[in-house]
């Protein structure tokens, strides 16, 4: 690793490049952005290039990638190097080989273990464990107490924590205490893609530097250097599918190298909707597409819901550009151009705006914990009617 293999973020590069060569890094930093443009890569390149063996060149460069350091910040093995998220608290207490929870420990340890794998294989992704109720007290009470020490090598402690708006509110505190004096050899890092939601006293006491969605060129290019044998359609298809989520981008790599696309839970996904929509439109269908809702709400979970209608949302939208412009193909689905065009001959006049509508409040109220069945029964009336198919 190394600062040129950071995607599309230079501007935020050259400010930490400059920061560390003249020894002006801030005490604490806040990396703020939209989910899946490289924020915590960027945190951990900074760790590595603070602790890599080859300093020397590194404050240039960034980091050789290959030294000792380099390789136990990567497998999250550095003694100087924290990362922390949203865990269980089984995974914070002791094990006691006289209980019985041991094994309630123990699956919680695989679990946090299973995400950590996550990370490694794609760096882009943000662990948080289902049963977490956000990052705890005992979390940062070690954080405090690892502060404390000075590094072990001859770099700098780097405190990495994802999703600080997930802090609870004594972990807030007491993180608060830490950065109200920070220690000179610990560099904190607080990583999120909902900055409004941290608390301010805490951003107060940050630098912010703010992360911009990956554009269509820089994923483009990326994907030109690190993955030259995805050519054509399948390059353009990961380019707008993902949106510029780096994340979604590498884990639709992953499916296509592992030669099943289908596995890509994204793609997955929008395939349920596509089928859902069809059954919706299709002529005397809407009870069975009715019946297939009760079914969706009681297979899938709230996210993956919210993940379905937000795929119709983007379907609509390159049935929309098709409509005002024939030439049109920028798709966000470019692999369904056959179904756009479909959709344009069969539906005339389509109120968009009020079938986006409907479907943005349909996302809505799943985000509210309305019941899904419910949600979705009536959002296909409505669709049904917007549509004016019977």
């Amino acid at each position: 690793m190394s600062w040129q293999n950071i995607i599309g973020q230079n501007l935020q590069v050259g400010i930490l490049q400059k920061a560390v060569s003249s020894g002006r890094l801030a005490h604490a930093y806040l990396f703020a952005g939209p989910e899946g443009t490289g924020k915590e890569s960027v945190a951990f390149e900074l760790a590595r290039t603070l602790n890599c063996e080859t300093r020397a060149a590194a404050n240039e460069t960034g980091s050789c990638g290959t030294c000792r350091s380099c390789r136990d910040i990567g497998s999250f093995m550095h003694s100087d190097i924290e990362y922390v998220f949203p865990v269980e608290s089984a995974l914070l207490e002791k094990n006691d080989p006289a209980k019985s929870e041991n094994k309630r420990i123990t699956e919680a340890r695989e679990r946090y273990e299973s995400l950590i794998e996550q990370k490694q294989q794609n760096p882009y992704f943000t662990p948080s464990m289902d049963r977490s109720v956000g990052i705890l007290t005992e979390q940062v009470t070690a954080l405090q107490q690892k502060a404390s020490f000075m590094p072990a090598e001859k770099g700098k402690k780097v405190f990495i924590i994802s999703q600080p708006e997930k802090l609870h509110p004594s972990a807030a505190n007491k993180l608060l205490k830490l950065l109200e004096e920070p220690p000179e050899h610990v560099l904190f890092i607080l990583v999120s893609s909902r900055p409004e939601s941290v608390l301010p006293t805490i951003r107060s006491r940050c630098q912010t530097l703010k992360f911009s969605r990956i554009k269509p060129a820089d994923l483009d290019n990326w994907l030109n250097i690190a993955h030259p044998e995805l050519q054509g359609d399948t390059r353009r298809f990961i380019t707008s599918f993902s949106r510029g989520n780096l994340r979604v981008a590498t884990d639709i790599v992953n499916s296509f190298t592992e030669g099943n696309p289908e596995n890509f839970e994204g793609i997955a996904t929008r395939n349920r909707a596509i089928d859902y929509l069809r059954k919706v439109l299709s002529p005397n269908k809407l009870g069975e597409a009715i019946a297939g809702t009760e079914e969706l709400s009681r297979n899938l979970g709230k996210q993956e819901i919210i993940s379905l209608l937000a795929s119709l949302l983007l379907f609509f939208q390159d049935i929309c550009h098709r409509k005002i412009d024939q030439n049109w193909t920028s798709f966000n689905n470019p692999d369904l151009g056959e179904a756009i065009d479909r959709f344009v001959q069969n539906f005339t006049d389509p109120d968009f705006f009020a079938i986006s509508t409907t479907t943005e409040e349909a996302i809505r109220s799943i985000q509210r914990n309305v019941n899904p069945l419910l949600t979705l029964t009536a959002y296909s009336i409505r669709l049904k009617n917007l549509l004016g198919r019977s």
